[in-house]
Parts: structure tokens; C-alpha cells; sequence
């Protein structure tokens, strides 16, 4: 399997996993000119943008390397655009989900929105 298809599947699973925890897809890969983020979610208390990862080593200690500030920045200013688009009142959330194998890792509130 090829990167890109190796990272739509993962991104199916991620899906999945978090319409079975009673989250509603907003948006999948929204892009903006500034960058993309995988998966827009919410449940009744909580706006999340998501990155997906297929990851090797799965762990807290995983995710700096996974997500760098770079990447966090850009993630935040996609949220911002999409808010701008499509206000909501939730706060927003930014989730990772690391997966390897059949592991899947759920990093609520991952970062901040502070960039």
C-alpha cells in the first residue's frame, strides 16, 4: 500500500473510531491555503480538529515528533478559517489520533489554540 493509501485508510479507521464514541463528521481533509487538517468532529460538548497519524512508536511522548509547532500553527489557522465559514460556540479542540496496527490512541486536546 502506497503512502497516500495508507494514510486515506487510516483516516477511514480514525473516522470510525470516533463516530462509534457519538461524534458527528463535519468535514473531512479541509483545506485551506494556509494548510489541511484530516477530520472537523462534534459531539454535543465538544468542536475538535483532528490529525491522523499512522504512527510506529504510539505514546504521548509520540506526539512532538508527529505534530511539530510548524504543523500545530497550521492546523490552528485552518480552524480559524473554517470557524470563520461555519461559526460554532464550543470552543474549539485539537485532537490527535495516532494509530499502528490495530492501536488506536485518542489525544484529546492534543495542543492548544494558542499559536
Amino acid at each position: 500500500m502506497n503512502t497516500r493509501a495508507k494514510g486515506l485508510a487510516g483516516e477511514r479507521r480514525a473516522e470510525a473510531f470516533l463516530v462509534q464514541r457519538g461524534y458527528q463528521v463535519l468535514a473531512r481533509n479541509f483545506r485551506t491555503r494556509r494548510g489541511e487538517v484530516d477530520l472537523i468532529v462534534a459531539n454535543p460538548a465538544r468542536l475538535a480538529f483532528v490529525e491522523v497519524k499512522n504512527w510506529d512508536a504510539l505514546g504521548q511522548d509520540s506526539l512532538g515528533q508527529a505534530i511539530g509547532a510548524a504543523k500545530q500553527r497550521r492546523i490552528i489557522e485552518v480552524a480559524r478559517s473554517y470557524l470563520s465559514r461555519h461559526p460554532r460556540p464550543e470552543r474549539p479542540a485539537f485532537d490527535v489520533i495516532l494509530l499502528r496496527g490495530d492501536e488506536v490512541l485518542h489525544l484529546e486536546n492534543a495542543f492548544d489554540g494558542v499559536a
